[in-house]
């Protein structure tokens, strides 16, 4: 009797409305659960576009010096120094003191994506002055060969170890999209070098810095959307907000600066898209690393999917 009145009470006959309304999810008193990144949005989102734009920009001109594009050439080692240079500012201003920065490179943890990245930051720094002075000065132009092909062996890994830094946190919004981030980060690093080449180099001898523009510039709105469909409700804050309006810009500014690249050929028309390069990219990482900020403001993005995880692996 008793199993049968469990049955009965339990059971629910068809067209039965429940009278317990879904489980909501919940935080210690709606608290914030995770602690919200201290890094200073203009100082990280600055290093995070301007180390992308450094490292494509070496990988850049290297290529225009195996292929005999001198104007080129000089234009990305500039942005590559310059790109390095302010990145690295703006890096030890959050750290607070040089000092800081120096220290990470007395031991190498493979484990930290900081760690790693300090040794990938400074050699590629060294490397891409000593190539940029010996093509201004024309003096050991060996050594300057030398110190560009290296440069360029770090540039590719200066561009997208800051998307493995992001993803090794617990914030939502990074974390979730660690699949694709290095993809967005290595099309957002190419689409803003051969954008700024663009600007800065001679029309004849753009080329490259086009097809890297429009290729770096499709593999960020590719992955990007593939990411943002995979990492679900952690998609969010890119979609909404003032964290997704600045992905929304940044989307329609590469999008019409990799259409600009290809149609106009004339000097203002390659530095009209140029210009809508660069900002798209720099737009891409500051709308990113708001939308982190963002997530993990919001408990509902950190227990909501738990929670969907721990109910799949149970079978509910």
């Amino acid at each position: 009797m008793s199993g049968q009145g469990n049955g009965q009470g339990n059971g629910r006959h068809k067209g039965e409305r429940s009278v317990v309304p879904d489980v909501e999810f919940e935080s210690y008193y709606g608290r914030q659960i995770l602690k919200t990144p201290t890094w200073q949005p203009l100082d990280i989102a600055g290093y995070l576009f301007l180390g992308g734009l450094a490292g494509a920009s070496g990988v850049l001109a290297e290529g225009a010096a195996w292929t005999g594009r001198p104007g080129l050439e000089r234009a990305a080692r500039l942005a590559a120094v310059g790109g390095v240079g302010l990145g690295t500012v703006a890096l030890v201003h959050d750290l607070g003191r040089p000092s800081r920065f120096v220290n990470m490179l007395r031991v190498l943890k493979p484990t930290s994506p900081m760690s790693v990245g300090s040794f990938i930051l400074a050699p590629f720094a060294g490397l891409s002055t000593a190539a940029l002075a010996s093509n201004l000065t024309g003096r050991l132009p060996l050594l300057g060969r030398a110190a560009g092909a290296g440069a360029a062996m770090f540039g590719p890994p200066l561009a997208t170890y800051t998307a493995a830094l992001i993803s090794d946190t617990a914030v939502p919004s990074w974390h979730e999209g660690h699949q694709e981030m290095p993809f967005v980060f290595a099309g957002s690093a190419s689409s803003a070098a051969g954008g700024l080449a663009l600007i800065l180099a001679p029309t004849a001898e753009n080329g490259p810095a086009r097809r890297m523009a429009v290729a770096g510039a499709a593999l960020e709105l590719a992955s990007g959307e593939l990411m943002k469909r995979r990492m679900g409700l952690a998609a969010e804050p890119l979609r909404s907000g003032g964290s997704g309006r600045l992905m929304k810009a940044a989307e329609a500014l590469t999008a019409a600066g990799a259409v600009g690249s290809l149609v106009g050929r004339s000097r203002p028309a390659a530095a009209l898209a140029g210009a809508c390069l660069v900002a798209g990219s720099a737009l891409t990482r500051f709308g990113i690393f708001k939308a982190g900020v963002v997530s993990a403001k919001d408990p509902k993005y950190t227990v909501v999917p738990q929670r969907e995880r721990l109910a799949a692996r149970s079978g509910v």
